[in-house]
């Protein structure tokens, strides 16, 4: 008897929280970590990326160990934080990792835009592989955070609606920071990590 009350209770909850929004809350949770994770693995490509590509650049800028050390020091920062989906709901944290992954980025713009003044560089089978990957890579995290974007939207919408509000403020599922969703612009365009290729590696 007592087996059955219990069934019957476990089965009243089920109900009752899947009719106030709780099993669909939790799924948009997890569909914004994980769309954050596969965020995070471009990332980190990106970041694996860039000592091989200062390697690949160090015999040729003899005159622009600035940028290289720039583009050394922004990969350091962003290796520094170790960031994950849990930690999302920690505003210190991403703004660092936003602050170190933009200072990456800014650097690679510049190392690349110097680059264009070293023909024999821009001709380098190594370079111009890792210029692909890196143009490849940039491209997925534009993807990943865009989706990331819509993803963080689609909860913030569903936890405003009634009656998923109510068991929201009940089990502590705040509004979340849509993080980059204020440079949106930037994160939907193509990025800008192409170069001209020099007429006698095209004609090959």
């Amino acid at each position: 008897m007592k087996n059955s009350l219990r069934l019957w209770l476990i089965s009243a909850m089920a109900l009752l929280l899947s009719g106030c929004g709780y099993n669909e809350i939790q799924r948009l949770d997890e569909q914004v970590k994980a769309a954050w994770s596969q965020t995070l693995n471009q990332y980190e490509r990106r970041a694996e990326l860039v000592p091989k590509l200062v390697s690949s650049v160090n015999a040729y800028m003899v005159n622009e160990r600035s940028v290289l050390v720039e583009v050394t020091e922004a990969r350091a920062r962003v290796g520094s934080i170790q960031i994950t989906a849990e930690d999302l709901d920690n505003p210190a944290v991403m703004e660092r990792f936003q602050q170190a992954q933009g200072q990456l980025s800014s650097a690679l713009s510049r190392l690349l835009a110097v680059s264009e003044n070293y023909p024999q560089l821009k001709s380098d089978g190594l370079f111009r592989d890792l210029m692909t990957q890196l143009e490849g890579t940039e491209n997925r995290i534009a993807t990943e955070r865009g989706r990331y974007v819509e993803a963080v939207q689609a909860y913030n919408v569903y936890i405003r609606q009634f009656p998923a509000v109510v068991t929201a403020k009940l089990f502590g599922y705040k509004v979340m920071e849509n993080y980059g969703v204020d440079r949106e612009y930037d994160i939907r365009r193509d990025p800008e990590v192409k170069f001209d290729l020099p007429a006698s590696a095209t004609a090959r």
